[in-house]
Parts: structure tokens; sequence; C-alpha cells
């Protein structure tokens, strides 16, 4: 229960980001909104660490470079965000944005990416799926 709390509160922070995002967009641009996004980002999560002190700076070596960039897709994910929810509207973004992110977990649970263990995805969450896609579409029209 505790992680569907904390997923729903995950949902409603990127929405609420999104919204925020493209307001400071309109007034000083989409990167510039990026930038000041990521800084209070790293600034609030640095806070936070000094205070729980849950792992050490140190083990960073421990990680695969690749994961450390990890960080870096947050400023795609803002920039593509942003224009999106410009073009599109905010329903209709984020619904898109939770395709995408099923249709990848998708390909990631069946192929065991990123060390994950292998998932068997069956006809009941192809048909979620499909009908997710096609909620999306009505909300189009």
């Amino acid at each position: 229960m505790k992680g569907i709390l904390f997923a729903l509160l995950g949902g409603a922070c990127i929405t609420l980001q999104g919204v925020a995002n493209t307001r400071i967009s309109q007034d000083i641009g989409t990167w510039q909104a990026a930038t000041i996004t990521q800084l209070t980002g790293f600034i609030i999560a640095a806070l936070i660490w000094v205070f729980v002190r849950d792992g050490k700076l140190g083990d960073y070596k421990k990680v695969k470079p690749l994961y450390l960039a990890g960080g870096a897709f947050a400023a795609i994910i803002i920039f593509t965000e942003v224009t999106a929810i410009q073009q599109i509207g905010v329903t209709l973004t984020i619904s898109a944005l939770l395709i995408a992110q099923l249709c990848l977990t998708f390909i990631i649970d069946i192929n065991g990416w990123f060390g994950v263990v292998k998932q068997k995805m069956k006809m009941p969450q192809f048909i979620g799926l499909a009908m997710m896609i096609a909620g999306v579409i009505i909300l189009k029209f």
C-alpha cells in the first residue's frame, strides 16, 4: 500500500511540475525553466540527503557510468513535457507520457534490461495497454 501511495504522490508531482514548468517557460523560456527546475530539485534533494543520510556519496563509484547519466534525462523530460503541454494541453500530455512509460517498461520487463528480472507479459497486460491508448485517442477528440 505504501508503494501505491508513493506512486500516486509521484504522479501528482509530475503533473504539477509540468504545469509549473510550462508557466515558467512562457515567461523566461523552456531551457531556462528546465535549468531552474533542475537547480531547485538538486537543492531540495541535497537538503533532504543532509538530514536523512541514507547512503554515502562515495558509493557512486559502485554505479555503472551509464546509470549515473540518468539525471540528464530530466532536462529532456522537462523540455518535451513543457513543449507538449503548450501544444496539446495537460491532460493529453500526461496521458501520452504514461503510455510511453508503460510501453518502454513492457520492453524493459520482457527483455530483462538494466538487471531487472524478466517478466512474461500476458494478454491482459496488452489489452490494458491497448485500452489506455484507446482512451487517449478518445480524449483527443
